[in-house]
C-alpha cells in the first residue's frame, strides 16, 4: 500500500519507542497522525518531535488512553475523528505492549492478567474500535505488533516468560487468521503481524511503571525480593545482595536493554513502514528475529531446551558472511 500525505494514521503507545518512530516517519510523509499513551509526558514530547520534522499543515493529535479499556478507546477513536475531521483511518498501529508477569505458576495473579490485558486485550480492542475507520478508506492497512515470542515463548531456560508470550501468540494467531477475514469482507483492508526481535527502546523501563511497580528505586522490599529470586533462578550471583544493588542492577539493565540493542527503535519502523508498503502480511524485524526464526522452524521440539537458546544467542550475535 502507498503511504503518502494527507491519509489519517492511528498509532498506540505512540509515547516512546517503535510508536514514537511511527510517528515521526510518517509525520514527515505529511501524514496525519493520531496517537494514543498511558504516558502524557510522552505524548507531548512525541508530537513535539513531529511537529518538528512535518511539513506544513501535517496534523498530530494525541490522546491519553489505555488500551486494555474500550471505553478509553472509543473515547480515543471519538476524539480522533473530531480532531482530525474524518470518519475514515487509513493505517491502524496496534503497537502498546509491556513485558511483566513472567510465571503463571509461581507470580502476582493480578500483574500477569494486566500484562496479557494489555498486550492483547489492546490489540483487540484497536481492531474492533478502528475496523470501521479502515473500512470507511479507500484502501487501508491493520498492523498489530506481535514479537518473537509470538513464536518463541521464552526468554531461554532460567526465565519464565508467560504473560507476554501468550498475548504475543495470540496476537500473531488472531492477525493471520484476519489475512482470510478481511479477503472475505473488507478486501480492500489488508493486514499485517510484526514479530520485532530485540529493539532498543524503554519497554523493560516502562513496564515497572505501567504495571505499578515504579521506578527501580523506589520498589519494594517485596517486589525486590521478587526480582532477586528471578535473577537468581536466571543463573546471577546476586543471592546475598543489598535491596539497593538490586534495584540498581534492575534500573541499569533497563537503561542496557535499550542502548545495546541491535536494532534501533527508527530502524524498526522504518523496516515496518516498508514491509506496509510491500503489501507483507509478515514482517520480522532485526537480524536476530529473522535467525530465531529460522531456529525454530528448522528444530521446533528442540525450542525449549536449555542448548537452543545459547545456540541463537551465539548465531545472533555472529555476522552473517
Amino acid at each position: 500500500m502507498e503511504i503518502r500525505a494527507g491519509q489519517v494514521a492511528v498509532v498506540t503507545g505512540m509515547g516512546s519507542g517503535i510508536g514514537r518512530a511511527l510517528a515521526r516517519q510518517l509525520s514527515a510523509a505529511g501524514v496525519h497522525v493520531a496517537g494514543c499513551d498511558v504516558s502524557e509526558e510522552g505524548l507531548r514530547e512525541t508530537r513535539a518531535l513531529c511537529l518538528q520534522e512535518a511539513p506544513a499543515g501535517t496534523r498530530i493529535s494525541t490522546f491519553t488512553a489505555d488500551v486494555a479499556r474500550e471505553d478509553a478507546l472509543i473515547a480515543f477513536r471519538d476524539a480522533a475523528m473530531r480532531e482530525h475531521a474524518t470518519d475514515a483511518v487509513h493505517l491502524l498501529f496496534n503497537n502498546a505492549g509491556v513485558g511483566g508477569g513472567g510465571s503463571f505458576v509461581e507470580g502476582e495473579r493480578a500483574q500477569w492478567e494486566r500484562t496479557f490485558a494489555i498486550c492483547w486485550q489492546g490489540v483487540y480492542l484497536g481492531c474492533r474500535t478502528f475496523l470501521p475507520l479502515l473500512r470507511a478508506a479507500p484502501e487501508a492497512f491493520l498492523v498489530n505488533v506481535s514479537s518473537v515470542n509470538g513464536f518463541w515463548a521464552s526468554l531461554g531456560p532460567g526465565v519464565a516468560h508467560t504473560a507476554y508470550s501468550a498475548a504475543k501468540f495470540a496476537v500473531k494467531g488472531f492477525t493471520e487468521a484476519l489475512i482470510t477475514d478481511l479477503r472475505l469482507h473488507a478486501p480492500h483492508v489488508k493486514c499485517a503481524v510484526v514479530m520485532p526481535g530485540h529493539i532498543g527502546t524503554g519497554i523493560a523501563i516502562n513496564t515497572h511503571r505501567v504495571l505499578g511497580i515504579g521506578d527501580a528505586q523506589t520498589m519494594s522490599a517485596a517486589q525486590v525480593a521478587d526480582f532477586r529470586r528471578r535473577m537468581v533462578a536466571a543463573g546471577a550471583p546476586v543471592a546475598d545482595a543489598p535491596d539497593d544493588t538490586i534495584r540498581g542492577l534492575i534500573h541499569q539493565r533497563g537503561i542496557d536493554f535499550q542502548k545495546n540493542a541491535p536494532t534501533s527503535a527508527e530502524q524498526a519502523a522504518s523496516i515496518i513502514l516498508d514491509g506496509v508498503r510491500a503489501d507483507r502480511w509478515r514482517i520480522l524485524v532485526g537480524e536476530d528475529a529473522q535467525q530465531l526464526d529460522r531456529m525454530v522452524r528448522d528444530t521446533p521440539e528442540q525450542a525449549y531446551e536449555p542448548a537452543f537458546a545459547d545456540a541463537w544467542k551465539s548465531a545472533a550475535t555472529t555476522p552473517r558472511q
